[in-house]
C-alpha cells in the first residue's frame, strides 16, 4: 500500500509538471485511439510484458472525408528471452499524409526489475531509423497576389534519419504507468533552398496509465489516459473509460483534448487472438470537411514460450 501511494504521488507530480506548459498547437507523431493495447509503438519498455511471443498490427484511417487524408499502419512484435528478465521487440510504422510519406523501423529492448511480488518495472531502449519522402513540386499552390513560397521550390528525397529513444514501464496485473521519449534526436533537413531548413523530428514525451477495478465477477472497469507533449506545443491528452464483460469483450469511450470523441471495442477470441476496433469523431471546425477516423487492430500470441498466463491480459 505504501508503494502504491508513492507511485501515485510521483505520477501526480509528473502530470502537474507536464500540464503546466502551454504554447501553440503542434503534433507530428500519430496518436492512437487504442493506445492501451499498442504501447510498444512509442514505449520500448513495454516489450516483453506479454511474457510470450506476440505480434500486433494496427491500421488507422484518419478523416475519411479528406482526399489523401492521413493513414497509418503499425506492426509490433515482442518476445522474452527464456530464463532472463530481458524483452526484445520490433516496431515498424508507415505513415502517409498526401505526398508526405514516412517509413520507420525500430528495435526495442527492455530489462525487468522486480519491485515486489506483484509490481515490476521495465526500463527500455529503442533504436532505429526513419525514411522520409516529400516531393514539393507535386503540390499545387494558390497565391491570390501571385508569386510563390520559396519553401516549396525544392525536392525532399528519401532521407535516412537514425534515432533512439528511452522508456520506463511500471506495471502489475491490474495497473500500469509508463513514460517514454521515443525519439531523442531532433533531425532536420534542407529542401534545396538556400539558407532554408526545417525541423522534421521533434522530441515527443508520452505519459500513460491505467487501472482495472473489479466491479463484479462479470464486469471490470478500466480508466486510462495517454498524454503527448512536444516542446513549444500544448499537451494532447486522451482519456478513456472501458468496461470488460465476462473477460471476453471490451467496450469503451474516449475524449481527446485536441478535439475528438470516440468509441472503442475489443473482442478476446481466445488466449492467442484479439480483434479491436475504434472510431473517432472530430469536434473541431474540420469536422465539416473530414468525417470519422477508423482504427482496426489484430494481435496474436504464441504461448509456447510463456511460463505463466494471466487471464485475461488487461493491457
Amino acid at each position: 500500500m505504501k508503494m502504491m501511494k508513492n507511485i501515485s504521488k510521483y505520477v501526480l507530480s509528473l502530470l502537474l509538471l507536464v500540464s503546466s506548459v502551454t504554447a501553440s498547437f503542434g503534433q507530428q507523431d500519430p496518436m492512437y485511439s487504442q493506445y492501451m493495447f499498442n504501447i510498444q509503438a512509442y514505449n520500448p519498455a513495454y516489450a516483453g510484458t506479454w511474457e510470450s511471443l506476440g505480434l500486433m498490427t494496427l491500421g488507422r484511417q484518419q478523416w475519411t472525408g479528406f482526399e489523401d487524408g492521413p493513414h497509418t499502419y503499425t506492426f509490433t512484435g515482442q518476445a522474452p528471452l527464456r530464463g532472463k528478465n530481458v524483452g526484445l521487440g520490433l516496431s515498424i510504422m508507415s505513415d502517409d499524409l498526401g505526398y508526405e510519406k514516412r517509413f520507420a523501423v525500430f528495435t526495442d529492448y527492455s530489462f525487468k526489475l522486480k519491485m515486489s511480488d506483484e509490481v515490476s518495472l521495465r526500463l527500455g531502449l529503442k533504436a532505429g531509423f526513419t525514411n522520409y519522402e516529400n516531393n514539393l513540386y507535386d503540390y499545387t499552390l494558390y497565391f491570390p497576389g501571385g508569386g510563390g513560397d520559396p519553401a516549396f521550390y525544392g525536392v525532399i528525397d528519401k532521407k535516412f534519419m537514425p534515432n533512439f529513444g528511452v522508456g520506463a514501464f511500471l506495471y502489475a496485473d491490474n495497473f500500469y504507468v509508463g513514460f517514454s521519449i521515443p525519439k531523442i534526436l531532433k533531425n532536420d533537413f534542407e529542401t534545396g533552398v538556400e539558407n532554408y531548413t526545417t525541423n522534421y523530428e521533434l522530441r515527443h514525451m508520452t505519459l500513460i496509465g491505467g487501472y482495472v477495478f473489479e466491479m463484479s465477477d462479470m464486469i471490470k472497469f478500466k480508466p486510462s489516459f495517454a498524454t503527448l507533449y512536444v516542446v513549444n506545443a500544448p499537451i494532447v491528452a486522451d482519456v478513456n473509460a472501458s468496461f470488460l464483460f465476462n473477460d471476453k469483450f471490451w467496450l469503451g469511450a474516449m475524449f481527446r483534448s485536441s478535439g475528438a470523441v470516440g468509441l472503442n471495442t475489443q473482442f478476446i477470441v481466445n488466449r492467442k487472438l484479439r480483434l479491436g476496433y475504434a472510431i473517432d469523431f472530430n469536434t473541431t471546425n474540420i469536422s465539416s470537411y473530414g468525417k470519422e477516423t477508423h482504427e482496426v487492430m489484430i494481435s496474436y500470441e504464441l504461448n509456447f514460450v510463456r511460463t505463466r498466463y494471466t487471464s485475461p491480459r488487461y493491457f
